[in-house]
């Protein structure tokens, strides 16, 4: 492999692997493209990606999460694993920066394949990745659901999450927040 490929981009990024014995977060892979196209459905392309995938456009992506964890940015994307075999089942990303988000605050965004769905494995990777962001200097986690998407606010519920404001995302979206103190409660 020449130098600056896939091999040598692995090597560089920072081994990141959370589990609480079901789950396993690790970030997200090249190698994964393939899974996350075979796993998407319309919930996930509408309240999570914003449209359909493409191969091109979700290898670009994995490509930008991977620079943000060798770069230490602002957004840090993992996979959710799941199984004796750790098959990604989903996604979950953190942005330690972002529109309408306070100094402190991590906004919290997940998905899982149809497959997945209904185990408890968001709620266990919501919780694994808000130890993480606190561990990472974060105060406050901020889960932003749609009010057409009950199943999300029912996992940031699950959570220990609470209500929060209201806002609208720039496409004029209402979005419910949902947050969690991660100083005195990390998960």
């Amino acid at each position: 492999m020449a130098p600056g490929g896939c091999g040598a981009e692995n090597r560089r990024v920072r081994e990141v692997e959370l589990s609480d014995g079901v789950v396993t977060l690790s970030p997200l892979r090249l190698d994964d493209v393939d899974a996350h196209l075979a796993g998407e459905d319309e919930l996930l392309a509408r309240y999570l990606n914003g449209g359909p995938g493409t191969r091109e456009g979700v290898a670009a992506y994995f490509r930008h999460c991977r620079e943000q964890w060798q770069l230490a940015g602002p957004l840090r994307a993992f996979g959710i694993r799941a199984g004796a075999d750790e098959t990604l089942a989903g996604t979950i990303d953190l942005r330690f920066d972002g529109e309408g988000l306070a100094r402190g605050q991590v906004n919290v965004a997940y998905g899982l394949y149809p497959f997945w769905r209904g185990r408890g494995l968001a709620t266990r990777a919501v919780l694994l990745a808000s130890r993480y962001a606190a561990g990472e200097g974060g105060r406050e986690a901020v889960i932003q659901v749609e009010p057409e998407n009950p199943a999300s606010a029912a996992v940031a519920r699950r959570a220990g999450f609470t209500p929060g404001k209201r806002t609208h995302g720039q496409d004029g979206t209402r979005l419910d927040w949902y947050v969690r103190d991660l100083i005195t409660d990390p998960a």
